[in-house]
């Protein structure tokens, strides 16, 4: 999952200085170089532990993320040449490079229409990897695409109208895809989906509202992600299986977390949607809403699935590997050994942090009645 010997930091630090790198550039070679260097620091850690999944899911991603890249870079090439900018006068040749920066952002993103990889990606990784990929990979591709259409709001009504019909169906797909899912990694993945869905909609609308947006599921991310490591749960049937000591905390924190992401008021997750949809009507983008709202319902709807499984499954004992040919079919992939000296720590760290945001996430209701100056502020 991740190495504490010096190459894990090094793969860190390099695919953060990738995602800095192009949110802080002006130059669109130097955007494109950050997002290279990003994808190079964070393919190792996909396939640090040599595992035939992993090493599947490294390769999707790898050739998804060059396909991303490569459209990004002849939009560009098309656009703007040697242009240090992307602030340029309306052309034919800027509406087309401008299409294809889109799709290759909103590729990188796994944004609908080109969700597809994405799920397939999530399900064979480990924790650590599935919470990089849902939040961090997120940033650099999603904040690029709001400066664009900030950018470019006069240039293309089409273009716009597409951004908005594909934030709508992201929440759809995210919703429904996440109907039929069994397993907690390709669940999760179609959730994510479905939040890239309003993430979009707000790069749309507000930039106040993307960023608070993706901050708050960035938090509660966090812990939902450390505590399915914690207990290294990956299907319904084994999240009520621990030993009485650990799962009942763990059981917490899920459901809450779980509820959050659906946008069960008064979580903080709630805000989160309440700010979104807020801008949303300040803008006069009704018609996006209904599938917006319509996906984030179907969303919460198997998000307490889960959690009827997790209450149900309370205390039961762990099945074994010949009972279900779900189980036979794909097993949770095995955590990274580790020392009893180096567990510990990491074990209290991770439960310090996500008891943390999980006191946030309870005052989620008091932040919706600062909603407005939070909303000012940013």
């Amino acid at each position: 999952m991740f190495s504490l010997m010096p190459f894990g930091f090094l793969f860190i630090s390099v695919l953060i200085f990738g995602s800095v790198l192009s949110l802080s550039s002006l130059h669109w070679l130097s955007i494109w170089a950050g997002l290279e260097i990003n994808l190079m620091g964070f393919i190792p850690m996909l396939v640090y532990r040599g595992i035939s999944r992993e090493t599947e899911s490294g390769m999707k991603y790898f050739i998804i993320q060059a396909l991303g890249s490569g459209l990004i870079m002849a939009g560009s090439l098309l656009s703007f040449s040697l242009l240090f900018t992307w602030e340029t006068a309306p052309s034919l040749k800027i509406y087309i490079g401008g299409t294809l920066i889109i799709f290759g952002l909103m590729l990188k993103l796994g944004s609908f229409p080109f969700h597809f990889w994405f799920p397939s990606v999530m399900a064979g990784v480990s924790w650590l990897s599935c919470l990089l990929l849902t939040t961090w990979q997120k940033l650099a591709p999603l904040f690029l695409l709001a400066t664009i259409t900030s950018t470019w709001t006069q240039m293309s009504h089409a273009t716009m109208s597409f951004l908005l019909l594909s934030a709508g169906l992201s929440s759809l797909v995210g919703g429904i895809g996440g109907l039929n899912q069994t397993q907690i990694r390709a669940l999760l993945a179609y959730s994510s989906i479905g939040h890239i869905g309003w993430m979009v909609f707000c790069a749309t609308t507000s930039s106040s509202a993307l960023k608070i947006y993706f901050l708050v599921y960035f938090l509660v991310s966090i812990c939902l992600f450390f505590s399915l490591w914690a207990s290294e749960k990956s299907f319904f049937s084994q999240t009520g299986t621990s030993s009485p000591p650990t799962s009942k905390l763990n059981e917490t924190f899920l459901i809450f977390m779980l509820l959050s992401l659906g946008g069960m008021p008064p979580l903080l997750g709630f805000f989160a949607k309440w700010l979104a949809v807020w801008s949303g009507c300040l803008m006069g983008s009704f018609a996006t809403l209904a599938p917006l709202l319509a996906g984030s319902l179907i969303s919460l709807f198997y998000y307490l699935t889960l959690l009827f499984s997790l209450t149900l499954l309370s205390g039961a004992s762990s099945p074994t590997p010949g009972t279900s040919f779900l189980l036979n079919f794909t097993q949770p992939l095995p955590s990274h050994s580790m020392s009893s000296s180096i567990a510990a720590p990491a074990l209290s760290t991770t439960a310090f942090l996500t008891a943390s945001i999980f006191i946030l996430n309870l005052v989620g209701g008091v932040m919706i009645g600062m909603a407005l100056p939070a909303f000012d502020f940013f």
